[in-house]
């Protein structure tokens, strides 16, 4: 008896050591393919069939270029702060490759993806990374101290996104001017835009955004990305940059307020002077813009391009004066 009760053991004991090979050899599979996935999903092929699995479709409405060029994401995501200890807000994942990425070395990634059409398909492109949530909604409608506070408690929060071109600089403006407790943005927007978001003060390509940009940030090109970079491929090259967040602005401006004002009235009539876009730009008489302009220490016939921080502050400073 028993003998027999032995063998019955010696049985279980095989059957079950059977099925943990089995299951070891079923998960060792089930990671090398979805290693091999993530891998493939730069193979425009591989794209392809599974957008078409998922019946999706590109949207020019969402400016939608998925990127596909594999040395590209884990640059981004290396030199965007994607590391241990690290919270990742992403906005817009595409197919998922920037995202696994970010996943990879970062300790969390959240995702607000506009397109819900997308769920599905990054369900599956990226079921194997456990630390990525994506949020299905308009970044521009989101409230992001929130968001920051509940998913990302107790760690350092970087941004990093391939942005829409058509609505770069609105998502660029609106991050800096909620003053997120993020260390840094970076963002692959298109090379134009690039230039005019990073150039320095006093150059051509200065705009109104520039100075902006600057107030809040310090702006540093990282690398050039080239158009057959993306599915879709776009009509222009692109550019991924790097806002490094000020703690608090580099110049005294006085006021805020009258700050952007003055910068917006300034790059409102470009082929203009500085009179001429101040006096019609904040409603002022010629002579009392050429005090203001005096007191600023700035030439009333120099045009807005031509002006550093240091004179955008100046002028800031006085206006509010003025005001007095």
């Amino acid at each position: 008896m028993m003998k027999g009760m032995e063998l019955v053991i010696d049985f279980i004991l095989l059957y079950r050591g059977g099925l943990c090979k089995l299951l070891f050899y079923f998960l060792q599979n089930q990671i090398q393919f979805l290693e091999d996935f993530m891998d493939n999903l730069s193979n425009i092929g591989v794209i392809r069939d599974v957008l078409s699995r998922h019946g999706f479709t590109f949207s020019k409405a969402l400016g939608q270029n998925f990127l596909v060029n594999p040395t590209v994401c884990p640059r981004m995501a290396e030199l965007g702060g994607a590391k241990a200890g690290v919270g990742v807000i992403e906005i817009g994942a595409g197919v998922g490759v920037l995202t696994a990425e970010l996943a990879i070395r970062a300790d969390k990634v959240v995702c607000i993806e506009i397109d819900a059409r997308l769920l599905p398909v990054l369900a599956e492109t990226l079921a194997g990374y456990q630390n990525v949530e994506i949020v299905n909604a308009d970044v521009m409608r989101v409230d992001l101290h929130a968001l920051i506070a509940e998913k990302f408690s107790g760690m350092e929060v970087v941004v990093c996104a391939n942005l829409p071109y058509y609505i770069t600089s609105p998502i660029i403006m609106s991050l800096l001017e909620q003053r997120l407790p993020v260390k840094s943005i970076t963002v692959m927007v298109q090379k134009e835009a690039a230039q005019r978001l990073c150039a320095e003060p006093a150059t051509r390509e200065v705009g109104a955004v520039t100075i902006a940009v600057r107030y809040y940030s310090v702006p540093k090109v990282l690398f050039q990305v080239s158009r057959g970079s993306f599915m879709p491929s776009p009509d222009v090259d692109s550019t991924v940059i790097r806002l490094d967040i000020r703690e608090r602005p580099q110049y005294d401006v006085g006021d805020e307020k009258a700050f952007f004002a003055v910068v917006k009235a300034a790059f409102s009539q470009r082929r203009k002077t500085i009179l001429n876009c101040l006096a019609s730009g904040l409603s002022l008489a010629k002579p009392d813009t050429a005090a203001l302009l005096e007191t600023a220490g700035v030439p009333g016939t120099a045009r807005a391009e031509q002006l550093t921080m240091e004179q955008f502050a100046a002028l800031s400073r006085a206006a509010k004066e003025m005001k007095r």
